[in-house]
């Protein structure tokens, strides 16, 4: 556990690069692929993950080098925080950008960066990979992300 929490004192666009990174609780839900409903516009949760995604750990295989082999990874920042719709509702940046406290399993409150898979908070044992799943619509999945 740290002694310094930042996250309670400065504000997302004030964080320096340490203290935005350290923000992520590894859970990986933000690498998972979404289906909109074309009529209700509703995000549709899917178990297909990122082919860099690590499933085991819920962790990018290659972090610093994703936008090399996926284009389309979002490089977040405090603006796109308050745009993207499919933030996990868990999302620390989410959370505190919305003024709400990181709930007790983030590691930066708990010191255990297990606890996320502890709480069955990430992606850890129920995901497959884009390079295997096929057609996406056959993997939506009835989970809060």
């Amino acid at each position: 556990m740290t002694d310094d929490r930042f996250w309670e004192t400065v504000s997302l666009d004030r964080m320096d690069r340490a203290q935005w990174e350290a923000l992520c609780d590894g859970c990986g839900k933000c690498c998972l692929h979404k289906l909109e409903d074309e009529e209700t516009g509703e995000l549709l949760a899917t178990n297909v993950a990122c082919r860099l995604l690590d499933r085991r750990q819920a962790q990018c295989a290659d972090y610093r080098h994703r936008h090399a082999y996926v284009a389309e990874c979002v490089r977040l920042t405090p603006r796109l925080v308050r745009t993207l719709e499919w933030l996990p509702s868990t999302c620390a940046y989410r959370l505190l950008d919305e003024g709400k406290p990181l709930p007790a399993w983030h590691y930066l409150v708990s010191g255990d960066r297990d606890a996320v898979h502890a709480a069955g908070q990430s992606t850890r044992g129920w995901t497959v990979s884009e390079d295997d799943a096929g057609d996406l619509e056959h993997h939506i999945v009835d989970r809060d992300l």
